[in-house]
């Protein structure tokens, strides 16, 4: 699936960029890599009716189920709420309680929750990595995994924080799962570039998505990456 929907961005969008209508389609070809980062977290977030595995899922849950087996207490991050739904069918067919919390969720139903975390009772918190980014203390977690990775690292770190903060007297774990050689790998390679450059200008937001040159674009669509 990944394959033949890279297979069918590239030809759209190398046929915009050497057309230079980089602008005029950018947003396109935008969207089109969020699809391809949906596709490396899970093909049935954007594929009707599938019924097939995904490996990045089968690693989730063997971080999910260690973490268990050694104590630790796990918070969850990811930029699709539909993932997370997946997450947590997978968790109840398991008989696994967790908790869940997302934009749509009340304040008083957050600070309720997160009390309740911290308190002892689970084991397990998935949170919607732009919803969660702030405002949450759950120090009684020492495990952390972002699922997918965000484009503005300050995000993913401020969600990090939600455990790793003053009050928190346990090492934290920080997993970042990855799809090598895919479009996931390349943003973090293009992520790294800009920070050693201009930390200020990632750490601010997702403005320079808009600033990436012609050349960092093609890369992205083309993923070729070297050996």
């Amino acid at each position: 699936y990944y394959a033949a929907y890279l297979a069918e961005l590239k030809q759209e969008a190398l046929k915009h960029l050497n057309k230079d209508s980089l602008q005029k389609n950018r947003i396109k070809i935008l969207a089109g890599l969020t699809r391809l980062r949906q596709l490396c977290c899970h093909p049935s977030l954007f594929v009707e009716g599938y019924e097939g595995g995904s490996a990045k899922f089968d690693q989730l849950m063997e971080i999910v189920e260690s973490s268990r087996m050694a104590g630790r207490r796990v918070l969850v991050f990811s930029q699709f709420t539909q993932m997370l739904q997946l997450i947590g069918n997978r968790l109840t067919r398991e008989g696994r309680p967790y908790f869940y919390l997302d934009g749509q969720t009340p304040p008083q139903d957050r600070v309720e929750m997160c009390s309740r975390f911290n308190e002892g009772e689970g084991d397990l918190f998935l949170i919607s990595l732009k919803a969660g980014g702030t405002g949450l203390n759950l120090t009684a977690a020492s495990q952390v995994i972002h699922y997918d990775r965000w484009w503005n690292p300050a995000v993913e770190d401020q969600a990090t924080d939600r455990a790793w903060r003053i009050g928190q007297d346990r090492t934290v774990n920080v997993h970042k799962l990855v799809c090598e050689g895919t479009v996931e790998e390349r943003i973090g390679v293009i992520i790294d570039d800009k920070r050693k450059l201009a930390e200020s200008v990632v750490g601010t937001g997702e403005a320079w998505l808009s600033e990436l040159s012609t050349d960092e674009l093609r890369d992205l669509v083309v993923l070729e990456m070297d050996s």
